[in-house]
């Protein structure tokens, strides 16, 4: 059986410029290619899990709009469950604006819309999906009580959970508490331990420091360097791989789906994340969050390769 992962988190539709660079405050750029997909990072992540061979339960609100409703026809077409995708009377869908420069990097602006509106009664009115469930994943572009809120339901049911602590914000240690995997990325960890990440052993400084404050296990990405683990066992770097980038924009939502995946069909923690960095590698190598995400065979293919 597939793993059951619950996916709690934003849906937007990314609007995308692909540039030679990133322009400065002030500055116009002319040409540059042209298109939208779709994102959000808990959609991508959904997405992201889904492919990799989840049986996933996506969590979230989207507007009353063309926007919502070519998400949902896009969960759908995922085999995503999209009965706790509530449609909201009063905002639109969530919008990102992207600019991809030539080198991969990219810059974005967000407007929420009806993600901001994802309440802990959206959480509480798809508890069964908790209660069955082997993984639940969040992250931060939504309501913080929203989060806390899945992560309480999810830990009283003894369910394990990751949350990505994207984008940053101030996290109170009681929610992190009952954290069991915290997934940042260097400036995300940078921002929670106040430890300036540069290399590996601030890495490992700054993760540690995360554990101190309740959380179990911290799984620190870093790049095409790969992830640092770092867990009561102790801490080991589990390397990335080397591609040619094009976006990195999912790679950080790729590599949580295919990682909750491989936990949930219970894996070790290093081989899942292995397997997560070969998702997150796939990603950056094509274009746009969504349709960046690899099918199951393609991260099995690549690992054999590599």
């Amino acid at each position: 059986m597939r793993p059951r992962i619950v996916v709690v988190g934003s849906s937007n539709t990314d609007m995308i410029i692909r540039l030679d660079h990133i322009p400065r405050p002030g500055e116009t750029i002319l040409g540059g290619e042209f298109l939208t997909a779709a994102g959000g990072k808990g959609a991508n992540q959904a997405v992201g899990a889904a492919r990799a061979g989840g049986d996933v339960t996506f969590v979230a609100r989207v507007g009353r709009d063309v926007f919502g409703d070519q998400a949902i026809e896009g969960f759908r077409r995922d085999g995503i469950r999209v009965k706790a995708v509530f449609r909201d009377p009063k905002r639109p869908s969530g919008v990102a604006l992207i600019f991809v420069a030539r080198d991969g990097e990219n810059s974005i602006a967000v407007a929420s819309g009806a993600n901001s509106a994802l309440r802990p009664g959206d959480v509480l009115r798809a508890r069964a999906a908790f209660l069955s469930a082997d993984v639940v994943l969040t992250q931060l572009e939504t309501p913080l009580k929203t989060v806390s809120e899945a992560v309480k339901l999810a830990r009283r049911a003894g369910v394990l959970t990751i949350l990505n602590p994207a984008p940053a914000r101030s996290l109170p240690d009681r929610l992190l508490e009952d954290i069991s995997i915290l997934t940042p990325n260097e400036s995300e960890a940078e921002f929670l331990s106040g430890i300036k990440v540069r290399d590996e052993c601030s890495a490992s400084k700054a993760a540690r420091k995360l554990r101190q404050r309740g959380v179990k296990t911290v799984i620190l990405t870093l790049g095409a360097r790969g992830a640092l683990v770092c867990s009561s066992d102790g801490e080991m770097l589990v390397p990335g791989y080397k591609v040619k980038a094009v976006d990195t924009t999912a790679a950080g939502d790729i590599f949580n789906g295919a990682l909750a995946v491989n936990l949930g069909e219970g894996e070790q923690l290093v081989d899942a994340v292995r397997f997560a960095n070969a998702a997150a590698a796939i990603s950056v190598t094509r274009l746009g969050a969504q349709p960046s995400a690899p099918q199951r065979k393609e991260i099995e293919a690549f690992l054999k390769d590599h």
